[in-house]
C-alpha cells in the first residue's frame, strides 16, 4: 500500500503528502484529515469545522512549502 512521503499534524488536525510519478515527473497530491474520539474509539474524518479552519490553512501553508523544498 502507497504511503505518503510526508506528514504534518497540528493537534488532531493531520495532512499528508503524496508523490505521483508521471512521464512529466512528480506531482504531489495532499490529504487532510481530522481525528476524533467516539467513545474508547478514534477515528477521522475529512470533514471541518469552524475552529479548525485556520489550523487548515496552516497546514496547508506547510505542506505546500514541503512541496516547493522538494523541488517539484
Amino acid at each position: 500500500m502507497n504511503q505518503p512521503v510526508h506528514q504534518i499534524r497540528i493537534g488532531r488536525i493531520g495532512a499528508a503528502v503524496w508523490a505521483n510519478q508521471t512521464d512529466s515527473g512528480v506531482w504531489y497530491n495532499v490529504t487532510f484529515e481530522r481525528s476524533y474520539r467516539d467513545g474508547d474509539d478514534w477515528k477521522s474524518s475529512d470533514s471541518f469545522g469552524r475552529d479548525d479552519l485556520l489550523v487548515l490553512a496552516k497546514l496547508a501553508d506547510l505542506a505546500h512549502s514541503w512541496i516547493l523544498s522538494v523541488g517539484s
